[in-house]
C-alpha cells in the first residue's frame, strides 16, 4: 500500500480496487447499531483545512472517529496563519504533535507534495487548488460500481467546468486507470485543449452535450466555480445553462440505467435542473455517505489498521 495519497495517479488499478472493496467492508458498518471500529486507536489524524468547505471536512471527521482515531481539526482562520505562519512551520508544529496522518485541503495547487516533505505521517490530499481532489474520485468510483455493477468499460461523460475542477483532473485519471471511457463535456473556454491533453491520452472532447447523453452510462455535472473566474468564460449564467445545464429533456435523453452525478455543492438552476438533482436517478446524496466509508478505507489502509 502507498503511504500518501496525494493525487490520482498515485494509484494503479490493484491499489484503487483494493481501497473501494475495502470501502464495500466499512459500509456494512453503517447497519451496525455500533458504527466504530478500535482499528486505529491511539492514532492521531489532523484535518488541515486552509479553504471552507463542509462535506469533505466532515467527512474525514466522521471516518477518522468510526475508526477510533483521535482528530484535530485545524482551520487556518483563528490560527497562527493569520499571523503569517508558514505551511512548512505549521507542520513540523503537527510532526512535534505526533501527528500519523494529515488531511490537507490548501488553496496552493501542489501543497500536499511539499507537506509529504516535512512530515513523517501520511499526507491525504483533500484538494489543492484547482490541481485534484484524490478522495472524491474514489468515492465517485465507488458509487458507480455499486449503482451500475462495474466501472470497466462505463462510459462517463464529465459536463462543465473542467479548467477550475481538481474533482475532474482526479476522476479522469482514477475512471481511465479502472478501464472506464471518459469524455470531458463543456465551453471551449472551460476545456482548453492543452488542459484537456494534459488530463489523459485516453479522455475525449466534445463541446455538445447533447451529442454524448444517448450513450453515456453516467454524467457527472460540474460546478461552475464563479470564485475562480478572474475574466468571462461564457455570455451569461441563462447562456450556460441553455447549452451545458442538464434538466429534464435531456435527462430523458439517457439511457434508462444511466444515473447522475455531482461533487456539491450544486449551482441549482444553473448546471443542473432541481428536479434532476432530486430524481431516483441522482446519486448526490448518495454520494455524501459513500465518501465516509471510501475516506474510512483510505486512513485504514495507509495507516496499516488491523
Amino acid at each position: 500500500m502507498i503511504k500518501h495519497l496525494r493525487s490520482a495517479a498515485d494509484l494503479d488499478a490493484e491499489t484503487a480496487t483494493l481501497i473501494l472493496d475495502t470501502a464495500a467492508e466499512m459500509a456494512a458498518l453503517s447497519g451496525r447499531e455500533v458504527k466504530k471500529l478500535p482499528a486505529l486507536r491511539g492514532r492521531t489524524v489532523v484535518n488541515l483545512f486552509y479553504e471552507d468547505s463542509t462535506r469533505t471536512r466532515i467527512s474525514f471527521e466522521a471516518a477518522a472517529k468510526r475508526l477510533s482515531a483521535d482528530v484535530i481539526n485545524f482551520s487556518a482562520k483563528g490560527s497562527s496563519v493569520s499571523k503569517g505562519e508558514s505551511l512548512k512551520d505549521t507542520a513540523l508544529t503537527l510532526q512535534a504533535m505526533g501527528a500519523d496522518a494529515v488531511v490537507i485541503r490548501h488553496s496552493a495547487s501542489g501543497a500536499p507534495h511539499r507537506l509529504a516533505n516535512w512530515v513523517e505521517g501520511s499526507v491525504v490530499n483533500a484538494g489543492d487548488g484547482t490541481h485534484e481532489h484524490p478522495t472524491q474520485a474514489l468515492l465517485d468510483a465507488y458509487t458507480m460500481r455499486s449503482r451500475l455493477g462495474r466501472l470497466d468499460g462505463l462510459k462517463v461523460a464529465i459536463v462543465g467546468d473542467v479548467l477550475h475542477s481538481r474533482v475532474a483532473r482526479s476522476n479522469v485519471l482514477l475512471l481511465t486507470t479502472l478501464g472506464a471511457q471518459v469524455t470531458v463535456v463543456g465551453p471551449p473556454t472551460l476545456i482548453p485543449l492543452d488542459v484537456a491533453a494534459a488530463l489523459s491520452e485516453k479522455t475525449q472532447v466534445t463541446y455538445d452535450l447533447d451529442s454524448v447523453l444517448p450513450d453515456s452510462d453516467v454524467v457527472m455535472m460540474l460546478r461552475v466555480q464563479t470564485e475562480r473566474m478572474q475574466d468571462s468564460y461564457f455570455p451569461s449564467a441563462r447562456e450556460y445553462s441553455r447549452r451545458y445545464g442538464l434538466d429534464v429533456p435531456r435527462l430523458k435523453r439517457l439511457p434508462e440505467h444511466a444515473i447522475v452525478m455531482h461533487p456539491g455543492p450544486m449551482n441549482r438552476g444553473m448546471e443542473i435542473a432541481p428536479e434532476v438533482a432530486d430524481s431516483p436517478r441522482s446519486t448526490i446524496v448518495e454520494q455524501v455517505a459513500n465518501g465516509v466509508s471510501v475516506r474510512m478505507a483510505v486512513l485504514y489502509l495507509l495507516l496499516g489498521g488491523k
